[in-house]
């Protein structure tokens, strides 16, 4: 075939390297041949599925031979009241990385830009590319958004600005009064995604979330997600709240039917579980607990974070860390693709899950290999 078929693609497709999963555990059982591997690599819910959604979703499975309820009405008319807004300001999706997607595809094209920071959310640039749109980078504060620098950053003819809060790899967040102060700078014509996926993770003492923000600032649009602490990242729901003009537009785009017969009854069915959220938060914070008290006592720096997942920062680049953690049977996640190359993202597990990575990463960073290896470049 004589034809390019890349060069067929829009220029910034062309240019994009495809989303990088964390590494599945079958795929290290299968190139190492390890059993009882642990994975810490994808900020899942370490609990597995709530039982109620289990039960709600293999239910709905009867049903499968139908097309789901393409509006959601009844995962929109539960969600909605829990939220303090009207169904009408929900757009479902296939997980909120789709609804970050549409929300790129509905503001941006190739003659405006969008501004987020620096250590953000991969996506963020990914969906920014894809539609052709230039990409504004701000330098990051104290590995967190800064968002005097974002403010400035804005241009004619940005169109869209997001926000990661807590921020995806590092963890970080901002306070709330801040966010308000900044949204009080941002021009009506700048859309401002505030992206929430773990905020169900966040202690009380930073205040309230983006919701109280949403009657104020038409331009303001929330993303959220059923993946982490509600556990349902297999089955993909994720969610926008907005002003229910904005709803309108990302609905027009959404793919008809993008979320699934079993994702919308165990998406519904966890809401009614407050005992797993509360579970999940319980197990999230102890786990937390466990993990900076392990790297504490290795003497290993990391990024303070209000997430379920922490960034830790080795002695050198992490490649052989992270490839020795592997061959031991552990997962985490490196975060080189974030300009972050001696940094590796570990998820909170459970107890013995959490145990079973420090005495991996004790090990490794006593072996006789690795202090060679790191001697060998420091010289």
């Amino acid at each position: 075939m004589s034809c390019d078929l890349i060069a067929l693609a829009n220029s910034g497709v062309q240019g994009l390297s495809p989303y990088q999963p964390g590494k599945p555990v079958e795929e290290l059982e299968r190139e190492l041949g390890l059993v009882d591997v642990v994975k810490l690599a994808s900020n899942e819910n370490p609990l597995g599925p709530s039982p109620k959604a289990l039960a709600a979703a293999t239910a709905a499975l009867a049903e499968s031979h139908l097309y789901p309820d393409a509006s959601g009405f009844a995962l929109k008319n539960t969600l909605a009241p829990r939220l303090g807004v009207n169904p009408d300001q929900l757009t479902l999706g296939n997980g909120s990385n789709d609804v970050l997607d549409v929300i790129a595809r509905v503001f941006l094209d190739k003659n405006s830009s969008a501004v987020f920071s620096q250590y953000a959310f991969i996506v963020y640039p990914i969906s920014v590319q894809a539609v052709g749109a230039r990409a504004i980078v701000t330098p990051a504060k104290e590995w967190g958004h800064d968002l005097d620098a974002m403010a400035a950053a804005i241009e004619d003819d940005t169109r869209l600005l997001f926000i990661a809060n807590p921020n995806n790899p590092t963890g970080t967040c901002l306070d709330f009064a801040d966010i308000r102060r900044f949204m009080a700078q941002v021009p009506e014509r700048v859309m401002v995604v505030l992206d929430e996926a773990y905020v169900e993770f966040v202690g009380t003492g930073l205040g309230e979330d983006g919701l109280a923000l949403l009657k104020e600032y038409p331009n303001l649009i929330l993303t959220r997600t059923f993946s982490k602490a509600y556990g349902l990242a297999g089955l993909r729901v994720g969610y926008a709240v907005s002003h229910k003009d904005v709803a309108n537009l990302l609905n027009r785009v959404r793919a008809p039917f993008n979320v699934t017969v079993p994702a919308l009854a165990a998406a519904e069915a966890v809401l009614a579980d407050a005992d797993y959220l509360t579970r999940s938060q319980d197990v999230n914070r102890a786990g937390m607990a466990q993990l900076c008290s392990g790297l504490d006592a290795l003497g290993v720096p990391y990024i303070p974070s209000v997430g379920n997942f922490i960034a830790i920062e080795l002695p050198c680049a992490a490649g052989p860390i992270y490839q020795a953690l592997l061959e031991s049977g552990v997962i985490v996640r490196p975060v080189g693709i974030y300009d972050m190359p001696n940094h590796l993202r570990v998820s909170i597990g459970l107890e013995q899950e959490n145990a079973r990575f420090l005495l991996a990463l004790k090990t490794v960073l006593n072996s006789p290999e690795l202090k060679k290896w790191v001697q060998e470049r420091a010289q």
